[in-house]
């Protein structure tokens, strides 16, 4: 397929086109487009064919701090805002009253997803929001020259037919992270790219080597790599240029990458970790990284100091005193200087969240707290604090955090997610009250009542824990009767959905079951 003479020009100049949604743009004269309902997506569908525009769909959350570091890094400049008048740029915030049924028209559900679609409204490619703002310009600009389908690419390459080097980097930066089953089910993941990888050789090296890296990443747990490509992880690790080519694969795959290579403890691990570990040192100290990205990789030396810890365990054993002094100084000085509200979101909660991967509680919580106040969803930071006193056996200081989060929490999908968390939390850590268990739920299910979205997506996902959890919670004849009256609350709320709305009526019904 030969793309059009003017999509080709424009899709050069994609990097200079990502703009934030209306909700959260810093800056003025950006042609960003909200979408709320079918129609509103298929008025900009109409709107990219007519003016022969590519159409960039932003899929994402105020409190999200994924989104917010894009919104930090990606979307804030000012070429980026002046180009983006070039194509139809439509953003889906997952609290406008449609959003969520938009989820799944798209097949998104991670926040966030952003997607490209071609004047005519295929989609081209999902891009991989995880990679660094440099990678994603430069990958879009070359693998968007041809226009083509990463869809068709794959299948191409399936074949075995012959690929250019840009579209083998389409493939290799394809947000597999977000693909939602859209190109492969996820069992197939990791052998397919594995034969990417193999077939890629060649032709980029790059590109071969990060679908190589996602492919044992991807392996079931448990499942180990092929020894005779230890070597080949080792040189990536050595060589500064390819560690940081790689960045977002090692740093955010550094655990899977260690246990396929090095499945049980001992001395080969030891020394695969400390070449993981020095890498990921050098990664964290890259001035030329975002903030977030350079905390990621220390977030990953944490993870593989821990790596012999059982998983959840609350208060690893045998870190370095000097790594746990990094991880205070560098949290600590992010919490002093970061004045931009979207990177605070992003990197805040990223660095309490590694306090707490190293066993350092106090400090995390003291971060988390000391930053509600300049966060612009604080419930998000309110509900970190009570995982950090769940996770310290601290009962009524988890459920009090939990509870906060949802009181304070804003739009309908973000209410049903908070509101979920906390119910699971009171049935976890306090089953024995049931008039609290009873009310939380109740409640959840009158915010469906208004939200015409409720059964869809990541609202009817929020549904389901509920009523999961009160289908194995009810054994008492004081829970049983509690379930009974939430059960026909329930049933009205399925009861009165517009008829037309087949797919929210048989969800609703489905919880019921």
């Amino acid at each position: 397929m030969k793309p059009s003479p003017l999509f080709a020009a424009v899709a050069a100049a994609l990097l200079l086109s990502i703009a934030p949604v209306a909700h959260a743009s810093p800056g003025p004269g950006v042609s960003w487009q909200a979408a709320a309902a079918d129609a509103d997506i298929d008025r900009h569908f109409a709107q990219a064919r007519a003016e022969k525009k590519p159409l960039l769909l932003y899929w994402g959350a105020k409190w999200c701090p994924p989104c917010n570091q894009l919104k930090a890094t990606l979307f804030n400049r000012a070429d980026f805002i002046e180009q983006s008048k070039a194509f139809v740029a439509v953003g889906i915030d997952g609290d406008a009253p449609g959003a969520q049924k938009l989820g799944a028209r798209f097949k998104v559900r991670g926040y966030p997803t952003l997607i490209l679609f071609s004047p005519n409204g295929s989609e081209i490619t999902r891009l991989p929001g995880e990679a660094d703002a440099v990678q994603v310009m430069k990958v879009l600009q070359l693998g968007l020259s041809s226009g083509r389908p990463v869809k068709a690419v794959l299948a191409d390459a399936r074949a075995g037919r012959k690929l250019s080097a840009n579209e083998w980097r389409l493939l290799g930066f394809y947000g597999w992270e977000t693909d939602e089953q859209q190109l492969l089910p996820a069992a197939e993941r990791a052998a397919t790219l594995a034969r990417l990888a193999k077939a890629s050789e060649g032709a980029d090296t790059e590109t071969a080597t990060r679908l190589w890296l996602k492919s044992v990443g991807a392996l079931a747990d448990g499942k180990t790599a092929d020894a005779a490509q230890l070597p080949r992880l080792r040189a990536v690790l050595a060589d500064a240029a390819q560690s940081h080519a790689q960045m977002d694969v090692l740093t955010n795959e550094a655990p899977e990458l260690v246990k396929a290579f090095a499945p049980q403890p001992g001395a080969a691990r030891n020394a695969l970790v400390a070449e993981f570990d020095a890498a990921l040192k050098r990664l964290n100290e890259d001035a030329t990284l975002s903030r977030a990205d350079r905390l990621n990789a220390l977030q990953g030396r944490i993870d593989l100091a821990r790596l012999d810890s059982a998983k959840d365990d609350p208060q690893p054993r045998g870190l370095p005193a000097a790594l746990l002094a990094e991880a205070r100084e560098q949290a600590g000085r992010a919490n002093r200087e970061i004045t931009d509200g979207y990177e605070r979101q992003a990197v805040v909660t990223e660095a309490a969240h590694l306090l707490g991967r190293a066993g350092l509680w106090k400090d995390s919580d003291e971060l988390l707290k000391s930053a509600l106040a300049r966060s612009h969803s604080p419930y998000y930071l309110m509900s970190q604090l009570g995982g950090n006193a769940r996770k310290q056996g601290k009962t009524e200081d988890a459920l009090r955090w939990y509870e906060e989060a949802f009181d304070k929490s804003e739009g309908p999908a973000t209410r049903l997610q908070w509101g979920s968390n906390y119910f699971g939390a009171l049935v976890e850590l306090a089953p024995q009250d049931t008039a609290r268990i009873e009310k939380a739920a109740s409640q959840l299910f009158a915010e469906a009542a208004k939200d015409p979205g409720a059964f869809y997506e990541r609202s009817e996902r929020s549904l389901k824990k509920v009523t999961g959890l009160l289908a194995t919670w009810g054994r008492t004849p004081a829970q049983a009767a509690a379930v009974g009256r939430l059960k026909a609350q329930l049933d009205g709320v399925c009861g009165r959905l517009d008829a037309a709305d087949a797919k929210a009526r048989s969800a609703c019904r489905a919880l019921l079951t």
